[in-house]
């Protein structure tokens, strides 16, 4: 998590700060053998040098991005738990719980689904 502390210390709002390392803290654990890293200034996770998932804070919500794939799908489960998505992002609002039987699903889903990818980003 130590990667993430300088992404951390930008967020201005404690209760969104806890809520990200929360959520950060939880993929960490939930999967070790993910990589945790900042590129393009997002916290995101990889596996075999291939992205896994990302996410962003903004003053509305934490975003959640899996890429299209993730998103695709997914999508009936996302608006069932309450959130609102674009092809390539979910929006977990600040106010709203975190799903987080569903961010399960969704590495679990990238993790098997990328598991031959030899790029970051799929084709």
């Amino acid at each position: 998590m130590e990667v993430f502390g300088e992404y951390f210390a930008r967020i201005d709002n404690p209760q969104h700060r806890a809520r990200t390392e929360e959520v950060m803290d939880w993929v960490t654990k939930k999967f070790p053998s993910l990589v945790p890293k900042i590129a393009w200034n997002q916290p995101m996770f990889t596996d075999h040098d291939t992205f896994i998932i990302g996410f962003s804070v903004s003053k509305q919500h934490l975003a959640v991005s899996p890429e299209r794939a993730g998103i695709n799908r997914f999508s009936d489960e996302i608006v069932q738990a309450g959130y609102d998505h674009t092809k390539e992002l979910l929006r977990i609002r600040w106010d709203s719980p975190v799903d987080f039987s569903l961010l399960e699903k969704m590495i679990e889903f990238n993790m098997l689904d990328k598991a031959d990818c030899s790029t970051f980003w799929r084709k």
